[in-house]
């Protein structure tokens, strides 16, 4: 299988204090990783390091076959790699839902048509068509992650990066996201607590400091 992620040897410290060292992932096509850990283990920190917006003490990425270690190596894979943030209100910038899913593609340098159909296509998606003129500051939680999932999607990631994607959310809200993330067929690493979505989605897991296990 092809690798679209190999991250090998990271290090990342804050305020002179050790996040992780030595950390090893590798992400083939076809897979959903889940990153496992206690709260504080540094799973956000390592998806924000793989797309570099945390610098590293020490270790390489490399993603989707080249090597990236500077912001002008990782600026351009961003997108082509979505990050889901742990908060979605960290990640939603237009004033309607419908805006802000056509920011991304924007971004990418697609035409105001091609950024709306695209847009358009991702509420679709996620089942969210109906908010598509809703002020994102009107949204419940569990719209605020749908929202902020599509405005990824339509970007048309070839890898996913999902911090907590079900996080504080009501079952049913969390199950919608779940089977959003099962129909997307994108390979993904995900950093999460939800032990139902870890075994409906993973295919691999990877505790943080530990051994890879072969199955969750």
């Amino acid at each position: 299988m092809d690798t679209l992620i190999e991250a090998r040897g990271l290090c990342v410290r804050r305020g002179g204090r050790t996040v992780f060292d030595g950390v090893d992932l590798l992400l083939a096509a076809g897979e959903r990783l889940f990153v496992l850990g206690p709260c504080g283990a540094g799973k956000s920190t390592l998806l924000h390091a793989l797309l570099g917006f945390v610098p590293l003490a020490g270790g390489s990425v490399r993603l989707l076959g080249r090597l990236c270690s500077s912001e002008a190596e990782f600026a351009p894979l961003r997108g082509v790699v979505g990050l889901l943030f742990q908060d979605p209100a960290d990640q939603l910038f237009g004033p309607t839902v419908l805006e802000d899913a056509e920011f991304g593609p924007l971004n990418q340098g697609l035409g105001r048509a091609a950024a709306r159909e695209r847009a358009w296509a991702a509420l679709h998606r996620v089942g969210i068509q109906m908010l598509a003129e809703r002020p994102v500051h009107e949204l419940s939680g569990g719209e605020q992650r749908l929202a902020a999932l599509a405005g990824v999607l339509a970007m048309q990631p070839a890898v996913l990066l999902l911090d907590e994607p079900t996080a504080a959310l009501d079952q049913a809200s969390a199950q919608r996201i779940a089977a959003v993330l099962e129909a997307c067929g994108v390979p993904m690493v995900v950093a999460a607590h939800d032990e139902a979505l870890v075994a409906r989605l993973a295919t691999r897991c990877q505790r943080l400091g530990g051994p890879v296990d072969p199955l969750c």
